[in-house]
């Protein structure tokens, strides 16, 4: 019976080594085909890009400030509670989407801004011709209905902007994350246009 145990013994550390070996192919495996969330910048960032992923991130990154410049000053000014609640949602998106662009921009050497003066004002270059200054100084001296309907209004041609970059994006793109992004991009944010147009039609 010695013998029979002492067999049974070593009969189970073989498996330990098996399991070990093959954890390092599903992590890889894993990595490379689940979609990175968006509250956390991906750990493994796919160098595969070209020069539209770089021109995407950069440009978004800068259109994304724009919006959160405005949500901010909708959470301390805007007289609905439906506006401060948009403003909030889409600060809680954009947020760790620049983060997540940001982190692309290093991984590829690429600088967070373009270069020259391309990206000085993309921010907000398409509310309806306005400048992101004009466009926060006309908010900044709104209040109650009036800065509820400039905001709106703002930021729904905003959204408008952010779709059509995502749209040239997935045209001409070729990083699998910045392509997946755009697609997210674009999904959120006609939705969130629609939610604004409805308020804006029942302030």
């Amino acid at each position: 019976m010695l013998a029979i145990s002492l067999a049974g013994c070593a009969a189970n550390p073989p498996a330990a080594p098996e399991a070990t070996t093959s954890v390092p192919a599903a992590t890889a495996t894993s990595t490379a085909s689940v979609a990175q969330p968006t509250s956390d910048p991906p750990s493994v960032v796919d160098a595969e890009h070209n020069d539209a992923d770089v021109t995407f991130a950069q440009m978004m990154t800068i259109h994304h400030q724009g919006a959160l410049e405005m949500s901010e000053l909708a959470a301390q000014q805007a007289a609905s509670s439906e506006v401060k609640e948009v403003a909030a949602t889409i600060e809680g998106a954009q947020l760790p989407e620049i983060q997540l662009m940001q982190s692309w921009l290093s991984a590829w050497g690429e600088p967070v801004e373009p270069g020259g003066h391309a990206g000085m004002d993309h921010g907000g270059m398409d509310m309806n011709g306005k400048s992101q200054e004009q466009v926060m100084a006309e908010l900044q001296e709104g209040t109650g209905t009036e800065f509820d309907n400039q905001f709106l209004s703002s930021m729904i041609a905003h959204h408008e902007g952010a779709v059509a970059m995502a749209e040239e994006e997935l045209r001409d793109g070729n990083n699998p994350q910045a392509l997946e992004l755009a697609q997210r991009i674009i999904d959120a944010q006609q939705i969130e246009i629609h939610q604004m147009q409805e308020l804006l039609q029942n302030l």
